[in-house]
């Protein structure tokens, strides 16, 4: 079995969904089949349950008759056969029907997830009449059925692979079983997600605990590059990556992955591949134990972040001090990216500010707190940075025009970290193309 997740650019469009269904009819296995909403979609609803809660009823139904005729239009495309076209028109009605009835009543957080959850609802429902119109063997699948978080907002592997056993069980007939990325159902049962980029999480979920054969994420560009294509000219795709190295990038900045979607593939050692769709021969990205074997292998970049500096030359150096600084990050359930610390001050930096105020509070009970925004991340990533010496000689020299605020290195053997204002991020990843090897890679 093999699981295969596409992203709301490669089901964005009536023309995309065909080619999907060109790709999937081409496995040789059973494939589990996981789709974002279509592009666009997730915004559009983020903004209709924004203009509820902002009491904005009227802006919110004038927004969602706009999508509920993109959706119409799509429909009418997707489907030559005309009782296909109906079944998928009520699919969409009946949709549009529920969302609709949330501007009739007081608009809660709970609702929120309820609306955001309908994009891939849409997809799936949409992409398994199509495929049921051209006589594919399929089954659908519903991840409210069986993806779960625990108490602490985290998947809950156990639980899911209790509930998506007997599933498969009864489908296994089924060449493709198609489901929704992104969607889940809380520990109280309520219906929750796994946030942005999350189907990509749900995929390598799916493929950890099947023990799938090989977990696929299709999306718009040719594997992951050793420089960001969007800034950065003449990158090319790395072939081969590990883990480890996959992890480094994708949670400091590289956006063809989830930041944590790597570790339930690497958990069960289940091969992750990145794939092009629109490009489905190139060989794209592979993601397994084994590491790429260059010293410097790519280049990404972590943009809004904060940094947050402790002075206090009464405690620093006190038993328990930063004990008690990460104790306040972790009460607002914050993450810390990079930490230094001097004889009388920490500093360190934070990626989500949603909690700051609160944290900026706690530590001023025992410190003075300076706040800076503004900066980014440049992580470089390799395998074994740091066995030879003339490795950080060439980084170092690359940014020898660019103001450097932090460093950070040694906690990882695959990721040397800087800190940069964010006007200085281009000149950085630009500055740091010369660092690669001049060959590409096979």
């Amino acid at each position: 079995m093999k699981v295969l997740k596409f992203g709301g650019t490669s089901v964005g469009s009536p023309k995309r969904m065909l080619e999907v269904v060109d790709i999937i009819d081409k496995q040789d296995e059973q494939i589990i089949l996981v789709l974002s909403a279509m592009s666009g979609t997730t915004n559009s609803l983020v903004q209709f349950s924004k203009l509820l809660i902002e009491g904005e009823n009227d802006e919110a139904e004038d927004l969602l008759r706009k999508l509920h005729s993109e959706y119409q239009n799509t429909c009418t495309e997707l489907f030559e056969n005309e009782a296909f076209r109906n079944k998928s028109l009520g699919v969409v009605k009946e949709v549009f029907d529920l969302m609709k009835s949330f501007t009739k009543d007081v608009f809660t957080r709970s609702y929120e997830k309820i609306v955001l959850a309908q994009g891939e609802i849409l997809s799936t429902q949409l992409f398994y009449l199509l495929c049921q119109s051209l006589g594919m063997n399929t089954a659908l699948i519903d991840a409210l059925d069986f993806m779960r978080l625990n108490e602490k907002g985290e998947p809950f592997l156990e639980r899911t692979n209790s509930l998506i056993k007997p599933i498969l069980t009864a489908n296994k007939n089924a060449d493709i079983l198609i489901t929704q990325g992104y969607i889940c159902r809380n520990h109280w049962e309520e219906i929750d997600n796994l946030q942005r980029g999350g189907s990509d999480y749900t995929a390598t979920i799916i493929g950890a605990i099947t023990k799938a054969t090989e977990i696929q994420i299709w999306t718009d560009i040719d594997g992951v590059h050793n420089n960001d294509p969007r800034v950065v000219d003449d990158t090319y795709p790395i072939r081969k990556l590990s883990y480890r190295e996959a992890a480094e990038l994708a949670y400091f900045g590289a956006k063809i992955l989830h930041p944590t979607c790597v570790l339930p593939a690497e958990s069960m050692n289940v091969p992750l591949r990145l794939k092009h769709t629109m490009d489905p021969e190139a060989p794209g990205t592979l993601i397994s134990a084994e590491a790429s074997n260059r010293a410097i292998t790519s280049v990404a970049a972590k943009d809004n972040i904060t940094v947050v500096n402790i002075y206090s030359s009464r405690m620093l150096m006190a038993y328990g001090f930063l004990k008690k600084v990460f104790q306040v990050f972790e009460d607002h359930k914050t993450s810390v990216d990079m930490i230094t610390t001097s004889e009388v001050a920490v500093s360190l930096t934070i990626d989500d500010d949603k909690r700051l105020k609160f944290i900026q509070n706690d530590l001023c009970k025992f410190s003075e707190i300076k706040i800076n925004k503004g900066y980014s991340i440049i992580c470089i990533v390799g395998n074994d940075l740091y066995d030879n010496t003339d490795h950080m000689k060439r980084i170092f020299a690359a940014l020898s025009d660019i103001p450097v605020r932090m460093v950070s290195m040694g906690g990882s053997q695959y990721n040397v970290s800087v800190l940069i204002k964010t006007e200085y991020k281009n000149s950085a990843l630009k500055a740091l193309n010369s660092i690669f090897e001049l060959e590409m890679v096979a």
